[in-house]
């Protein structure tokens, strides 16, 4: 398969800055990227107690989901620092701001081939054990005290919810988005669905790994473009 120009020089500056980090951090970074999916993506809207929000970026990372979309047009997204302890800085991070930001957010993922998975104990739903995972989903959690809302009810595609077995009628967002998350990468990864990222995900994803790694990439870089010139 040919690849393009801009591809190949991805290729070649990510190969330039492996060579200024340890080999034992090398082999880490390329057994994760290999563990890494975005077959399953999570939305957080509008949760608003940092700790909860640092919980559910770190439980992402350790199941190895790439992506969280943060929408925020109500609450704004605040980390603790405690809580997350830098897993946020090997997640991509998509941020919706805008009024319409359900909207926007569930538009894009929906172009993106995703299909909408609200979590809520409220409606007749899959749970964990049954959810189809064939398809790449999207799943979200609402806010602390209400859950989704209403225009997120309107555009799911399908609910999940994780059964309970006493009085209360849910569990913490994050120990719900911890819960939801480890049954479902589970099942992804024993599936026969195509659940890991291609060459282009991989390079791009390991580049900005590489440069949270690197104290000054940057200096790196340019001297990467200038023999690139030579």
């Amino acid at each position: 398969m040919n690849i393009s120009a801009q591809e190949e020089e991805s290729n070649e500056l990510l190969d330039f800055l492996l060579t200024f980090i340890t080999e034992q951090r090398r082999e880490k970074f390329e057994t994760l990227i290999a563990n890494r999916t975005r077959h399953l993506t999570v939305v957080l809207e509008n949760v608003f107690q940092s700790h909860n929000i640092s919980a559910v970026l770190r439980s992402c990372e350790c199941f190895g989901v790439q992506d969280v979309h943060i929408i925020e047009n109500v609450n704004p997204f605040k980390t603790h620092a405690d809580i997350v302890l830098g897993a946020d800085k090997w997640l991509t991070l998509h941020h919706y701001r805008s009024e319409d930001a359900i909207d926007q957010c569930f538009s894009t993922l929906k172009k993106n081939g995703y299909l909408i998975v609200a979590t809520s104990p409220h409606y007749e739903s899959y749970n964990l054990e049954n959810l189809p995972v064939d398809q790449k989903f999207a799943l979200v959690f609402g806010t602390e005290m209400d859950g989704i809302t209403e225009r997120v009810i309107e555009q799911a595609d399908m609910f999940v919810k994780i059964p309970m077995a006493g009085f209360t009628e849910s569990l913490n967002i994050s120990v719900s988005a911890a819960v939801s998350l480890y049954a479902l990468t589970q099942r992804t990864r024993t599936g026969t669905t195509d659940w890991r990222l291609n060459c282009d995900e991989k390079t791009a994803i390991m580049l900005s790994w590489v440069r949270n790694t690197l104290k000054r990439p940057e200096i790196l870089e340019r001297e990467f473009a200038k023999n690139k010139e030579l």
